[in-house]
């Protein structure tokens, strides 16, 4: 599984979705490898206007806000069983 986290160096709310993605991997057992973006061309070339941004797999999942945990649990457990 390939995470994407889009953001700005600086920026709480993108650390706090950084966070979030880590802890319910963990708290899962699930392994995936998790890139963090931060350069805003290549943001654009996967159309994420709005920060922070979260794609797995290549699907855009949240965008403009940290997902709930149980949201990203779902999306987590949903790829793991497609794999």
């Amino acid at each position: 599984m390939e995470i994407k986290l889009f953001g700005a160096d600086g920026c709480p709310v993108c650390r706090q979705l950084e966070q979030t993605v880590f802890d319910v991997l963990a708290e899962m057992g699930v392994a995936a490898a998790v890139n963090k973006v931060t350069d805003p061309g290549e943001r654009l070339q996967y159309e994420v206007y709005r920060l922070p941004g979260l794609m797995i797999d290549g699907e855009l999942k949240a965008s403009g806000r940290v997902p709930a945990r149980h949201e990203l649990m779902n999306w987590v457990k949903e790829r793991s069983a497609k794999s």
